[in-house]
């Protein structure tokens, strides 16, 4: 069971990242002029994410406690902060990665304290 669960999660975190693409398609598609190729180009990306990412949402909450799923999308703004970092060269201050910090923490000890209440932590 515990490897149906970690497996899980994995799969949920792949998805978010795929998800946080999304803003960087986005981010892409405001630096064009409205409704040219390239900002319809940028936004039809950023729709085929969100489809994709809605079936694959629905998949992950078959097999998982939408609290848990739910909790683990604060890893959005990591992958964000990262994003930022490699397309934009947007700094990673201290103060980010302090932040980035308090969210995997927050996402572990929530994940550790479901594990838990199911049973399968020790």
């Amino acid at each position: 069971m515990a490897g149906s669960r970690a497996k899980t999660l994995l799969l949920l975190h792949i998805l978010l990242l795929f998800y946080s693409l999304a803003d960087v398609a986005s981010k892409y598609a405001a630096g064009f002029e409205l409704l040219s190729v390239g900002f319809v180009v940028c936004y039809g990306i950023v729709l085929a994410i969100l489809a994709g990412y809605a079936l694959g949402w629905q998949q992950v909450i078959k097999r998982m406690p939408l609290t848990t799923a739910y909790a683990n999308r604060g890893i959005t703004v990591v992958w964000g902060i990262f994003w930022g970092a490699v397309f934009f060269s947007e700094a990673v201050t201290p103060f980010k990665l302090v932040g980035a910090a308090m969210i995997i923490a927050g996402i572990a000890l929530f994940s550790h304290a479901d594990a838990q209440e199911d049973g399968e932590g020790a």
